[in-house]
């Protein structure tokens, strides 16, 4: 395993993730919500940034970047479709490029739903899925500007990758996620097992994720959704829950 990922917690339930190459010691922050923490993790990794990856425009996702650019000078990555409501990009991506980090690639996969230019980073080497907002332990983003049926679409993307990929999000959002996980599946004995580690890990003060892709299969309701129609109905039951 050449590349980790290290959660940085920022904002109230944000997380960046810190990743770390291990041959050629190359350093890279997905989507920096603050510049504060992010030049302060920046800092404990060594003072060494070479790249920023960004998954979608949101501002709790991007606003650390203009500090981070100005301290080290890194690569900046996005969307190419986004680079109007993105920060200056160095390298604008689309569905399938390969981008270099190290010796290693991160794979671009587009997948629209919560923002229409919304994009996940996969690390084969090292099995790391970066999904920003598109997908959350036990949960999906809101629809703001996708369809159900793009977001069908980009989880079944998901689903094909290997099942111990780590699922690096956006967001500390599996404790609340897993309440309405239960109401709309309560039979669901691997849901339940993984809803009571989720409040011992938060009694404990501890977080949730990473978390494999074969758990969420089995557990989260909208990557098990049958269809879009399907999808759909549980994202308007959540937005309300």
């Amino acid at each position: 395993m050449t590349v980790t990922a290290t959660r940085i917690p920022m904002l109230t339930d944000n997380y960046s993730w810190l990743l770390r190459e291990s041959d050629t010691g190359k350093v890279a922050i997905v989507d920096p919500a603050a510049a504060e923490p992010a030049l302060a993790a920046v800092e404990a990794a060594g003072g060494r940034l070479d790249y920023i990856f960004l998954t979608h425009h949101h501002g709790d996702h991007i606003d650390g970047v203009p500090a981070l650019v100005a301290r080290y000078h890194p690569v900046v990555v996005g969307h190419a479709a986004d680079s109007h409501r993105l920060p200056k990009l160095d390298i604008a991506v689309r569905e399938g490029d390969l981008v270099d980090f190290g010796t290693t690639k991160l794979r671009v996969i587009a997948v629209p739903g919560h923002t229409l230019g919304h994009i996940a980073y996969y690390i084969a080497d090292g099995g790391i899925l970066l999904s920003g907002d598109t997908l959350f332990s036990l949960g999906c983003g809101r629809l703001f500007e996708g369809t159900a049926e793009d977001m069908f679409t980009s989880l079944q993307k998901f689903a094909a990758l290997p099942g111990k990929t780590l699922l690096c999000c956006g967001h500390e959002y599996t404790q609340s996620n897993a309440k309405f996980a239960l109401a709309v599946d309560p039979d669901n004995a691997a849901l339940h097992a993984r809803a009571a580690a989720v409040n011992a890990l938060r009694a404990a003060g501890q977080a949730t994720v990473p978390v494999t892709l074969a758990s969420e299969r089995e557990c989260n309701p909208f990557l098990r959704s049958a269809d879009a129609a399907s999808l759909g109905r549980l994202r308007a039951a959540k937005d309300v829950f």
